[in-house]
């Protein structure tokens, strides 16, 4: 093996060297990128994908530099990495869902969201289907991956405008998160199926999965309920260091692993399912959200975002893919302002205010690449599929704040409606 000296270190790089090499490039170009993006009015999530692509095989294909020969290890390694800040991303959200706050916004809320949910996902299934030709389960699931909407962005971008507080942005909140808690169900009833269905013949049948499926939500609520806020309170009692923070920590893995390994749902539902137990005692919650935003948005998340693009090949996906990418694009716009748009107009919104909220559902976000991560990792999609998603989050991203800018010009401020 030939080594050259070069200021004192030796080539080829030991496995470690090469891991601690590549994280700081990922993490340093996922930030710079999305501080860039946010100077500009734009998203940090939308600067944080791009630079993941461009590091990808679209263009750059930074993991099969010649400084880096462990090409297995270090895709294995980021894609554990990222797996953990999925995990800890869905967790931060259980933490934001305020189940008392969501009840305020009432009716509203609600039909945006299934309609916010219904359309997309019925559009997706068939575009896939008959215009893509993949099988049915692929198809299914691009039509959950449409579902998602990413609050953040919205939200970001109406308190810019001093419209967060004003009807359609409260409404907008409101649908989002259960927007959100909608298609997680969806999300995981979806790949439970897809490993009963596909798994040969030591599968389990479907009804069995759907029973561990009810099984894991009732222990996971009845149990959490009673057990994470004695375990947070009694492990805050202990001397040592950032003890209470351990615990929610070590509560937020048990209850991911025994999702997946127990309930067969998605891992992400039982992170996320602690953060909205924890969430209901703010005197906890707040302590955890503080401590795991900089724990997840400083390490784990960047990773993330980035091996979305490090995976996912723009330039492939756009080959003989066009017509489907295009139909994709449009309906994952349109169907989000048609479907939440009618919901809110059920309840009394007038033409303009449904326009509003359903433009405000529009950002897929860092919720449908976690989606699409779980359906490549889980096999029910593939590259191919994978790639058209990520494109298709790009263009919700960027289009959702200017939209949003556009339908709301020349409205007053409004209050925050009063609980239908």
């Amino acid at each position: 093996m030939t080594f050259v000296d070069l200021k004192f270190i030796e080539f080829p790089l030991s496995p470690l060297l090469q891991i601690l090499l590549l994280l700081p490039i990922i993490i340093f170009a996922s930030k710079a990128a999305g501080a860039l993006t946010k100077k500009i009015g734009q998203p940090a999530v939308l600067g944080e994908l791009t630079v993941g692509l461009l590091l990808g095989p679209t263009l750059l294909n930074l993991i099969h530099w010649p400084v880096f020969t462990e090409h297995h290890l270090l895709e294995e390694t980021v894609k554990h990495l990222a797996d953990l800040g999925v995990i800890f991303l869905m967790f931060l959200a259980g933490l934001e869902t305020d189940l008392k706050e969501m009840k305020k916004v009432g009716a509203a809320a609600f039909l945006g969201a299934v309609g916010g949910v219904a359309t997309p996902f019925l559009a997706g299934m068939l575009i896939t289907r008959y215009v893509g030709g993949f099988e049915w389960f692929p198809s299914i699931f691009v039509g959950v991956i449409l579902t998602a909407t990413s609050v953040s962005i919205s939200a970001q971008t109406l308190l810019e405008m001093g419209k967060l507080r004003s009807k359609e942005g409260t409404t907008i909140l409101g649908a989002a998160v259960i927007d959100d808690v909608m298609g997680i169900i969806v999300l995981s009833i979806v790949v439970a199926l897809h490993g009963a269905g596909g798994g040969g013949g030591h599968a389990d049948p479907v009804w069995w999965v759907l029973v561990k499926m009810a099984a894991f939500f009732a222990v996971g609520i009845g149990l959490g309920n009673w057990l994470v806020p004695r375990a947070l309170k009694w492990a805050r009692k202990w001397p040592g260091t950032e003890t209470g923070f351990a615990m929610a920590i070590v509560l937020g893995l048990i209850f991911a692993f025994s999702a997946e390994a127990v309930g067969k749902v998605a891992a992400i539902t039982g992170s996320y399912l602690v953060g909205v137990l924890i969430a209901q005692h703010h005197d906890l919650a707040h302590e955890v959200v503080e401590k795991l935003s900089i724990l997840a948005y400083g390490f784990f998340v960047p990773i993330f975002f980035v091996s979305i693009g490090l995976q996912a090949n723009a330039v492939e996906a756009m080959q003989g893919n066009l017509w489907l990418i295009f139909l994709i694009v449009v309906a994952s716009i349109l169907t989000k302002v048609v479907g939440s748009g009618i919901g809110v107009k059920l309840v009394g919104f007038n033409l303009m205010e449904s326009i509003r909220v359903g433009t405000g559902m529009i950002s897929r976000g860092e919720v449908a690449l976690i989606v699409s991560n779980i359906g490549l990792a889980a096999g029910v999609i593939d590259k191919s599929i994978f790639s058209v998603m990520v494109i298709m989050t790009l263009v919700t991203t960027l289009v959702t704040p200017l939209l949003l800018r556009v339908v709301f010009r020349g409205s007053a401020e409004q209050p925050v409606p009063a609980k239908r």
